[in-house]
C-alpha cells in the first residue's frame, strides 16, 4: 500500500521551463517567486509541474500547503505553509483580507474608457489616474471569462499609471500600472483593466478568448503579484515580500 501522501507522478507531463526562486523561508512558511505559466496547485493536465508539487518534491515534505493562490498566468509572490499547526492562521489571514497586495501590469498607454456598468472614480482630478474601479463581477463555473453585470458591487481596485514602458509587439504604446485590489474576485484585475479599454498585455482571455498551445511561452500575461505585506499571525512581525519578475520594457 502506498503512503497516504505519496506523489502521483505524471511521467509524460509537459515541462514548464522556468525557475521558481525561494524569496524567504522559516519554520512556518516558504515564500516563492512564481513564474508565469506555473499553476499554484494540481489541476487538469498539470500535477508535478505546479508550484505546490515542485516545493513538496524540493523539500521532500508532503505537508506543504498554499496559504493562497495565484492564477497560472500570473507571476509573483506566493506564500506556502510548511508547519501544519500554522496552516489555519495563515490561510485565515488571506481569507479575511488582512494582507496588502500590490500588483503590476503592462497595458496600453491610453485614456481609460467609460465602462458600461459599475463606476470609475478619479482620485486626483483632473488627472485620469489614480482611479478606483468598482463593479459587480460574476464568474460562471465552466465559462472561461468572468463578466461584469449590474447589481451590488463586489469588486474594487485602485489603479495608478506609472512610467511608460515602450511598445507592445503590435506597436501599441504601453505603460506600467500599479493595481491594488481591495477585493479578490476571480480575474478581477484582468476584468477591470479590460473594462477600462486597457487590456493587460498578453491576456488570452480578455477582451476575447484566444486558443494557444500549452508550450507557447512567448506571450505571458504581463501581470505580476509584485508585493505582499502583512502582520505575521504567529509573532506579530511585519512581513514584506517583493517579486523580481520583470515587466517588458518595450
Amino acid at each position: 500500500m502506498s503512503a497516504p501522501h505519496a506523489h502521483r507522478w505524471v511521467v509524460d507531463e509537459p515541462d514548464i521551463p522556468f525557475a521558481m526562486p525561494v524569496l524567504y523561508e522559516d519554520a512556518a512558511i516558504i515564500v516563492v517567486d512564481k513564474p508565469h505559466f506555473l499553476a499554484t496547485m494540481p489541476r487538469g493536465m498539470w500535477y508535478r509541474q505546479t508550484a505546490l508539487m515542485r516545493l513538496r518534491e524540493r523539500y521532500d515534505d508532503p505537508r506543504i500547503t498554499p496559504a493562497h493562490r495565484l492564477d497560472r498566468a500570473t507571476a509573483g509572490v506566493l506564500v506556502f505553509v510548511r508547519d501544519p499547526a500554522a496552516r489555519g492562521a495563515y490561510q485565515t489571514m488571506f481569507q479575511e483580507r488582512r494582507v496588502v497586495k500590490t500588483y503590476e501590469c503592462a497595458a496600453p498607454l491610453a485614456i481609460p474608457a467609460r465602462p458600461a456598468t459599475g463606476t470609475v472614480s478619479r482620485l486626483a482630478p483632473p488627472r485620469p489616474f489614480p482611479l478606483e474601479r468598482r463593479s459587480r463581477i460574476v464568474k460562471t463555473r465552466g465559462v472561461l471569462q468572468a463578466r461584469e453585470t449590474r447589481g451590488a458591487v463586489n469588486a474594487e481596485t485602485r489603479i495608478e499609471r506609472a512610467q511608460r514602458l515602450g511598445h507592445a509587439a503590435d506597436g501599441t504604446p504601453i505603460a506600467r500600472y500599479v493595481l491594488t485590489p481591495r477585493t479578490g474576485k476571480t480575474h478581477q484585475l484582468r476584468v477591470h483593466m479590460n473594462a477600462l479599454g486597457l487590456p493587460i498585455v498578453g491576456d488570452d482571455l480578455y477582451p476575447r478568448v484566444e486558443e494557444r498551445a500549452w508550450d507557447d511561452f512567448g506571450r505571458p500575461l504581463e501581470l505580476v503579484a509584485r508585493r505582499l505585506e502583512f502582520t505575521d499571525p504567529l509573532n506579530g512581525q511585519t512581513r514584506v515580500f517583493t517579486s523580481r519578475v520583470p515587466l517588458p520594457q518595450g
